[in-house]
């Protein structure tokens, strides 16, 4: 691993959100009945109130429903990363069952198309809030043991928040509201 305790904590979170991924993939292909649940509470929670909008409003409730997990991410480290990692384990087993439930009827490009356009932005937002979680988990203890300044530390994570994870939430509730939808009809 690097030297940069960055770089640490994003190889970190990008290892638990995959492998949490993998566990609901493999889930929710050995137990269909999981993989439904999953998708119908994703569906009445999260998909239902955002779906029925026109790209516009649709765009601002994914910006903020996104905008809102990330911060969650983030402040989630002043649980000592409790929160951070509940809520990246949580994501990656959904992620991860929904792939595998809409694998099931439809082709691997329906998959992709319905993924990849705003996943290239959603994804790294999610990895880095995460990581800054992490990092702020650490600075706390640290603290707790004597070393580091953790409100410096997190006035230095806020702003990296604000540079990286917000514009690519940005981008990632654009993409979705008017680029995705449109490349699923290609390809369905």
């Amino acid at each position: 691993m690097s030297n940069s305790p960055l770089a640490n904590a994003l190889v970190i979170t990008l290892l638990l959100f995959f492998s949490t991924m993998c566990v609901g993939w493999i889930g929710s292909a050995q137990n269909p009945a999981i993989g439904e649940q999953l998708m119908d509470l994703f569906a009445k929670e999260v998909a239902g109130e955002i779906t029925k909008d026109n790209p516009v409003e649709m765009c601002a409730k994914l910006f903020g429903n996104n905008l809102g997990a990330c911060i969650l991410l983030f402040l989630g480290g002043a649980s000592f990363g409790i929160l951070t990692i509940f809520i990246m384990s949580l994501n990656g087993i959904v992620i991860g069952a929904i792939m595998e439930i809409v694998h099931e009827t439809h082709s691997p490009l329906f998959v992709a198309a319905a993924l990849i356009p705003h996943g290239i932005f959603e994804i790294p937002a999610f990895i880095i809030a995460g990581a800054l979680g992490i990092l702020l988990a650490q600075g706390l203890i640290a603290e707790w043991y004597g070393e580091g300044d953790t409100g410096k530390e997190v006035a230095r994570y806020g702003r990296l928040f604000v540079l990286f994870v917000l514009p690519l939430v940005a981008a990632a509730a654009c993409v979705e509201a008017f680029i995705t939808p449109v490349i699923i009809q290609l390809v369905a």
